[in-house]
């Protein structure tokens, strides 16, 4: 009987790993890739005690510290290990994302995965792994966009450690950047990564301009130029969220065919066109964006591209009314409210 049932039990598993092959591929890559970087890191203590380290450097890392500790006290996030092991990425880039929408509707491709629910985007530890499955993508109709990360988050399952690209940040981006990924291991919703990372967008502006007061003051260069950056960054989210809305207006047009067409391709490129030419009258001009390249002047993005606004900046208003109005700015009782209405995992 005994024989029977683990043969029964081995049939179910050989049958699981030919239905879910695919899924069970990435998920040993991304192991594979996490354990490798996992097994290189470096204690901070190791970090701050080698002579050889430079001083700017091991400056960032307690900075680092410091924000943990305020995210921890003044904010209410969860205590974490994260943040105190070291890996030295040697100035290559680690993780790859990619992001997919329809052809003629700004609608995510979803991937969906056991326990941690569905997510508008994939990541990778291989590039070239990457761009295979964008093709596929690409093969079957979908507009793609791939792009590097700085930071992920594993909801505390392991100790993220800092990386050597995050000392590079200004203190405002390092705080935003910290607090943003900690927010994650304090709440994090199955399946709405929309409602997750515009929280945790909300939480590391927020908290990123508390720290700089507290810590540089209020008149500080650190904090000015923070403000400054943000108000750029809003106008611009802003600016791509209202193209997002246009873009849906056109697509309405279109009917619910997304099969490629060479008149709907050429109204989609004009109004992305027209809708990224626009951002140049951000702030009334006083920012130039970067020349472009000869090749991205042929290269207009898809809808892949709006997908990571809506993901990450769709919500923010929302946040800061319910924040200000109804809780009074007290974060830390605005926070209890969302974990007590969000079962996070």
């Amino acid at each position: 009987m005994l024989k029977k049932i683990l043969l029964a039990i081995l049939l179910v598993l050989i049958v699981l790993g030919i239905i879910y092959r695919d899924l069970l591929s990435y998920g040993w890559m991304q192991a594979k890739g996490q354990i490798g970087i996992l097994m290189d890191v470096r204690d901070v203590s190791e970090v701050l005690a080698d002579p050889a380290f430079p001083d700017s450097l091991k400056a960032r890392i307690r900075l680092i510290e410091e924000i943990k500790q305020f995210g921890v006290d003044s904010l209410g996030l969860e205590p974490s290990k994260n943040y105190t092991t070291f890996y030295d990425q040697h100035g290559k880039p680690l993780i790859w994302i990619i992001t997919a929408s329809d052809r003629y509707r700004i609608k995510a491709y979803k991937w969906h995965f056991p326990i941690l629910g569905s997510f508008p985007y994939k990541g990778y530890f291989d590039s070239t792994r990457a761009v295979k499955e964008e093709k596929v993508l690409i093969h079957d109709g979908y507009d793609t966009d791939i792009g590097e990360v700085s930071a992920w988050s594993t909801l505390g399952y392991l100790k993220d450690p800092i990386l050597s690209s995050m000392l590079k940040r200004r203190e405002g981006s390092l705080a935003n950047l910290i607090l943003h990924e900690l927010t994650h291991g304090t709440l994090f919703v199955k399946s709405d990564l929309e409602l997750n990372e515009n929280l945790a967008s909300f939480v590391g502006d927020l908290g990123a301009i508390r720290f700089l007061k507290q810590k540089y003051g209020a008149n500080s260069k650190q904090l000015a130029d923070y403000e400054f950056s943000k108000k750029y960054n809003d106008a611009y989210a802003q600016h791509i969220l209202g193209g997002i809305k246009k873009l849906d207006s056109l697509y309405l047009t279109f009917g619910s065919d997304q099969n490629a067409d060479p008149r709907k391709d050429a109204l989609k490129k004009e109004m992305i066109s027209k809708i990224l030419s626009e951002a140049d009258t951000l702030l009334g001009g006083k920012i130039t964006l970067r020349p472009k390249r000869a090749d991205e002047e042929q290269k207009l993005p898809g809808n892949a591209f709006f997908i990571s606004y809506q993901t990450y900046k769709s919500k923010q208003n929302s946040f800061k009314q319910e924040y200000e109005t109804k809780f009074g700015s007290d974060f830390k009782r605005y926070l209890g409210y969302l974990k007590d209405k969000y079962p996070s995992l």
